[in-house]
């Protein structure tokens, strides 16, 4: 009761709010993220994977800056409440290509950061290294996402982001300034980067560059991105129809895998992070049991240091 008291008081002060938003999972109750905001510097995404999930509402189109973000962010953190934490982002990519050039995103940190705010920055961004020295002032822990080792693969899934190696440096270069840091190895896509060898080299690098945990789901086709995916892998395109649209369940506006395959492929995944150490977790697959979930949260909120007690409302 508490909790949904709490929910609701949050939703009521983010109708205030132009830019932070509570993140909403859509109405799917296989969501196990704990109560955060979700902050957007940009629209769209530059970063143009073919499985994106959020191109249905954003469209596919490059990142643009927000008009007026940071004077619209500093309007809307009168209504925040600094002990639930920001995610950024978890839709548009907060170090897309533009970042370099409109520092949006780094100006947010400059706000946020010194003021005790809890930040979660989810990314396939390299340059999120570049903010090391102020995300490793503050109460701030980075998730990047690496979906595999393969450069060419990762190219044709995800062309306009860094290749794996450099979302690697950077993974590095941000454990070594002392930034808590996970991976996301997501989406796991049949006939792509399913490989259990290829999956555990991939872990075992992530882990020697300093990550300390791992979310992993598989690939849930949408209408747009399985138009996408099969015209940019036409030697699975039948592969990819049969399984989603012919033998998958429809649910909370996806086509899932059967369970029985969604669990054989996570399976890798899961019992080397065990192996190795380290956190595990799915997200939005709705295994809950240890053997899939093994961690203080499913999105990395729970690597989030406290360096500094958070303030109270934000005061010009």
């Amino acid at each position: 009761m508490a909790a949904e008291a709490l929910r609701n008081s949050v939703r009521e002060l983010c109708r205030k709010c132009s830019v932070v938003r509570l993140f909403d999972p859509w109405g799917s109750s296989l969501c196990t993220c704990p109560l955060k905001y979700s902050l957007h510097p940009y629209t769209g995404c530059s970063h143009l994977c073919l499985y994106c999930y959020a191109t249905s509402y954003i469209g596919v189109r490059p990142s643009t800056p927000k008009k007026n973000f940071i004077r619209r962010l500093k309007r809307d953190l009168r209504y925040v409440l600094p002990v639930l934490p920001i995610d950024m982002s978890t839709s548009s990519d907060p170090y897309p290509p533009e970042e370099e050039r409109y520092r949006l995103t780094r100006q947010a940190l400059e706000i946020l950061v010194p003021r005790g705010y809890r930040i979660l920055i989810t990314t396939k961004g390299a340059l999120v290294s570049r903010d090391k020295d102020i995300l490793a002032s503050g109460n701030v822990a980075v998730m990047l996402t690496i979906t595999t080792l393969n450069r060419d693969l990762a190219l044709r899934l995800e062309p306009g982001a860094p290749p794996p190696e450099k979302r690697l440096e950077a993974l590095k270069e941000l454990s070594e300034a002392g930034v808590p840091v996970g991976i996301r190895l997501d989406p796991i896509i049949p006939g792509l980067n399913h490989d259990p060898g290829e999956i555990k080299a991939l872990l075992r690098e992530a882990v020697e560059a300093g990550a300390r945990f791992v979310v992993t789901s598989t690939y849930k086709a949408k209408p747009d991105n399985l138009v996408r995916m099969k015209a940019g892998f036409p030697e699975i395109k039948e592969m990819l129809e049969n399984l989603y649209r012919r033998r998958g369940i429809w649910m909370h506006g996806y086509w899932y895998l059967p369970e029985n395959m969604r669990r054989m492929l996570l399976k890798p995944v899961v019992e080397e992070a065990r192996r190795l150490g380290i956190g595990y977790a799915t997200c939005r697959e709705g295994f809950t049991d240890p053997g899939f979930f093994n961690a203080g949260s499913c999105d990395g909120t729970h690597l989030i240091p406290r360096r500094m007690e958070a303030g109270t409302y934000w005061k010009a």
